[in-house]
């Protein structure tokens, strides 16, 4: 086992692996994950299905079975994604029993072409709850404004929520809120408020990446120096915006009626810059009741070289404020850019659904 990444275990930080495949599940990799790299979770993302069913023969057999009985392309995505789902659902139900169902946890992400349409959304995620069956299932609606009263309706039903693609404080806020109003309401229909598990996927890398062009452009030496800090302060920021929340009356209501937090995830923790190191969004956002989601590139690389001195996140929330402030006097404008890092997410989980129908429809047509 990896020192490091138990040091990171110990420090409260859950560590998911941002990847799925039918050869993974197959082969025992999954497993010897969870042996052997402390993981505890999986996510998956449109993208990540249409990477997995174009290599390989893994899912040859179910796809001729599917073209044999004639279903319908989205209808098969459907079948072959949740395949998937369940059995790294199944594969995870140690450790979801072992922690008293905080990990052990799968998610699954509704058709992102529905991201801006709620009662569709609402309808998808139900379906993909049924369709999977698993207690240690998480369905992944978009945090858009039209995705906030989805997770509401979602999490008062008693389904529990990967709410995906934050990037803005201010949204954040949002779905902190759209979150404990679905639990109210659960509350008020009577349902079991342990069994009903949420956390919220606060998006990193991509901050960087948008902010360090738009830094390059001002040109100066000053914001310059401003580069590759984004992120890291954004995401402290999200966090310090959790710790008001389940410091409030509000929570604590809730909290004694049974109901848990809905811990802060870092998603898109791959660094996307050469030049940063390449454990750069796992080292800086280490703190406790956390979920850190990785490619398996950043896993390996956190498991040889990471470095876990403590907590990275509580102790600099000032810093992090600094930080902000002196992106605004570069001139950076945050509210355009988080306007724009969502319009592009929702758009590339678009391509990429698209991209595996098309896939799947070629495959059905020569199966």
């Amino acid at each position: 086992m990896s020192e490091i990444l138990k040091s990171l275990s110990d420090q409260g930080v859950s560590i998911w692996l941002d990847d799925i495949s039918r050869e993974r599940l197959r082969t025992g990799n999954l497993e010897a994950l969870i042996r052997d790299k402390h993981v505890v979770g999986v996510t998956s993302n449109p993208t990540i299905f249409a990477s997995a069913l174009s290599k390989g023969d893994a899912y040859d057999t179910q796809l001729h079975d599917l073209a044999v009985r004639r279903v319908e392309v989205e209808e098969a995505v459907r079948a072959i994604t949740t395949y998937d789902i369940r059995w790294a659902a199944d594969a995870l139900r140690p450790v979801y029993d072992a922690t008293g169902g905080v990990d052990g946890r799968v998610s699954i992400e509704v058709d992102p072409r529905l991201a801006r349409k709620t009662d569709e959304t609402v309808a998808e995620a139900r379906a993909l709850w049924w369709m999977v069956d698993r207690p240690n299932l998480f369905i992944k609606i978009p945090a858009t404004a039209e995705g906030l009263p989805a997770i509401t309706q979602a999490i008062s039903e008693g389904i529990s929520v990967n709410v995906t693609l934050i990037f803005s404080l201010e949204r954040y806020r949002a779905v902190l809120d759209a979150w404990l109003t679905g639990l109210e309401r659960a509350k008020a229909n009577g349902l079991n408020l342990a069994g009903i598990e949420s956390v919220a996927s606060f998006f990193v890398s991509r901050v960087d990446t948008e902010i360090d062009k738009r830094l390059d452009k001002v040109g100066t030496p000053e914001a310059g120096a401003l580069k590759g800090k984004a992120a890291v302060a954004n995401a402290r920021l999200a966090h310090a915006a959790y710790e008001d929340v389940v410091n409030s009356p509000r929570w604590q209501a809730l909290s004694a009626a049974g109901a848990r937090p809905q811990r802060p995830l870092w998603a898109s923790t791959g660094t996307k810059d050469p030049s940063y190191p390449d454990t750069l969004y796992v080292d800086e956002l280490v703190t406790r009741n956390t979920v850190n989601t990785m490619p398996e590139k950043t896993l390996n690389a956190v498991a040889d070289h990471g470095r876990v001195t403590g907590d990275t996140v509580r102790p600099h929330y000032e810093d992090a404020w600094n930080t902000m402030a002196a992106l605004k006097e570069a001139g950076i404008d945050y509210d355009d850019v988080v306007r724009v890092l969502e319009e592009e997410g929702v758009e590339k989980f678009e391509a990429s659904w698209n991209e595996l129908l098309a896939t799947v429809a070629a495959e059905l047509r020569k199966a």
